[in-house]
């Protein structure tokens, strides 16, 4: 989590809007977007109240940065779920040297997608308020043109990893992007189903997992 930035006169000029992204990324968390003002912003950075506007525009500004951010940190959450995927997956075939050398990477390539598919819902679960944040700038009519590299990056790698899977014949063959928008809209829907309470909270990474089973199978190659 974001360190909290020292009280006033602690940053140089260039430090400030990064440290202010950084308050707003905690205000994000405790309160939600809509509390997120610039004047509580610069309260809590210890600043007086226009030295936002020096670096931002406005609020709308500092919120696409905040999302930006977001995204950053969603990033690194998917690394890790994938990594925790493909170690489990190699401790399973180590364990069953029996089903050969092939059944563990197949398991562990389809662990991956999975794994994609589970560490969004659970990001989202666990950091509602960021989900309604990326959502309101992403999942949009017109998405933040601020926040394209960051999004052109996060479908390209989850694009590619369609492409091993199908290229490595896991995977039915299709349009990569369109098996990736499925997926997406998938845990999508999935994620604000349960943020909503329409599946219960305390089942809901249990039904996410089943749901995902059941939409990896359809997606799969026979063998």
């Amino acid at each position: 989590m974001t360190e909290r930035p020292a009280g006033r006169g602690s940053y140089h000029h260039g430090a400030l809007p990064e440290a202010l992204v950084g308050v707003a990324f905690e205000l994000l968390d405790e309160v939600g977007q809509e509390q997120v003002t610039m004047r509580e912003v610069a309260r809590r950075a210890g600043v007086s109240a226009g030295a936002p506007f020096r670096h931002f525009a406005d609020r709308r500004a500092l919120l696409t940065a905040v999302a930006d951010r977001v995204l950053a940190d969603f990033e690194a959450w998917q690394r890790a779920e994938v990594a925790a995927a493909t170690e489990a997956g190699a401790e399973q075939a180590a364990g069953a040297p029996e089903q050969g050398a092939g059944g563990g990477g197949a398991g562990d390539r389809r662990a991956v997608l999975r794994a994609l598919g589970l560490g969004f819902v659970r990001y989202a679960v666990r950091h509602p308020h960021r989900f309604a944040l990326v959502r309101s700038r992403v999942f949009a009519p017109a998405p933040q043109p601020e926040l394209r590299e960051r999004l052109s990056g996060i479908d390209r790698a989850y694009t590619e990893v369609i492409v091993a899977d199908q290229a490595a014949g896991l995977l039915r063959p299709g349009d990569p992007e369109l098996v990736g928008f499925a997926g997406q809209a998938l845990v999508y829907g999935l994620a604000q189903m349960i943020l909503d309470g329409y599946l219960p909270a305390e089942k809901a990474e249990e039904v996410a997992a089943q749901v995902l089973d059941t939409f990896g199978r359809g997606i799969a190659n026979p063998r």
